[in-house]
């Protein structure tokens, strides 16, 4: 009796012993998996801002007013400064992507070359904290890309060469400034052609320096600074 009452004590405990290892295995069935939050909102803002961008750009297009201009690459920038590389870069493919069905492939291209990439260029460089002159002359070489691609796929559809139209602006400008300073010979085409690179990237800088002054005044205000200008444009700005 000794024996079957050790026998049945020993089942049970064996018994007892084989259900712990079922009822952990329940408790990690029945653990809640871990929801992550940041997937769901990276998709939305980055849709939501990719449509700014595009819309921004659409509105120009049709109503340009100018000043929208300073907002093209600000949308995909904040995206890279709220989430990461690649959020920036979806965020540019799916304004490329919402252009080509609400304007077609020739817009959507002219916004894309260079004012996406621009845009995850500045976020790039405000992200890593470098200073203003550097994002500056980085976006503004990039964007002096887009001119000569703007300018080259204009000329491919319509047949003409619009960059004669710009090196005739070029040359009546420094015939001007040769009259003026008393200089009794014309421009040489190679003068003509360095000059309109320069006026190319003069505009350009001036260009991006108001995009840098527009982020700075409105990305402070939302959450992500870009770095903070050169003292004299604080001084001038009377901003803090």
């Amino acid at each position: 009796m000794d024996i079957l009452n050790s026998s049945t004590d020993d089942k049970g405990g064996n018994n007892s012993f084989n259900q712990n290892p079922s009822n952990n295995s329940n408790h990690q069935d029945l653990a809640t998996p871990e929801f992550q939050v940041d997937a769901p909102l990276q998709m939305v803002e980055t849709a939501f801002l990719a449509s700014t961008g595009s819309l921004i750009w659409f509105i120009n297009f049709y109503f340009p007013l100018g000043l929208l201009k300073v907002f093209f690459p600000i949308p995909i920038a904040l995206v890279y400064l709220r989430w990461n590389s690649r959020a920036a870069w979806m965020s540019a493919l799916t304004s490329g992507l919402l252009l080509l069905v609400l304007m077609g492939p020739t817009r959507s291209l002219l916004f894309v070359i260079p004012y996406a990439f621009m845009g995850v260029l500045l976020g790039s460089a405000w992200h890593r904290r470098v200073p203003w002159i550097v994002s500056i002359s980085l976006a503004t070489l990039l964007g002096t890309i887009g001119v000569f691609f703007r300018l080259w796929l204009l000329s491919l559809l319509s047949g003409e060469d619009l960059w004669i139209y710009l090196i005739n602006q070029v040359t009546n400008i420094l015939e001007w400034l040769f009259l003026n300073l008393g200089i009794l010979t014309t421009p040489s085409p190679f003068l003509i052609q360095i000059g309109a690179i320069c006026l190319i990237l003069l505009n350009n800088f001036i260009y991006l320096f108001v995009v840098h002054i527009a982020a700075w005044l409105l990305l402070d205000r939302l959450g992500n600074p870009i770095p903070r200008p050169p003292q004299w444009v604080q001084v001038l700005m009377d901003y803090d």
